[in-house]
């Protein structure tokens, strides 16, 4: 988990509460995260949750969060935003 993080003011277990998903996981930003609709618009992690097959990716400096399948080789194609964390959890 070299590089994992939490967001500033949430535990694992609060995440794993509001998400439904008791296996969540914050995994190391060190992948490669794409936009669905433009494969070489690179988003840049700070923070990366996994939950199963799907992940939400807090891109630098940004306080949207982004959703999308984690794949085999770990990248991340997003295909949706939320405005805030709790929003985010809620709709995985």
């Amino acid at each position: 988990m070299t590089d994992a993080q939490l967001p500033a003011g949430w535990t694992l277990q609060q995440i794993r509460e509001v998400s439904g998903d008791r296996e969540a996981v914050a995994l190391h930003t060190n992948r490669t995260v794409t936009w669905a609709d433009a494969a070489d618009e690179v988003v840049h992690p700070a923070i990366v949750l996994g939950f199963h097959g799907l992940c939400l990716v807090q891109p630098v400096d940004d306080t949207d969060w982004y959703m999308g399948s984690l794949n085999d080789d770990g990248s991340v194609n997003c295909w949706s935003v939320y405005g805030d964390l709790y929003e985010a959890l809620r709709g995985l």
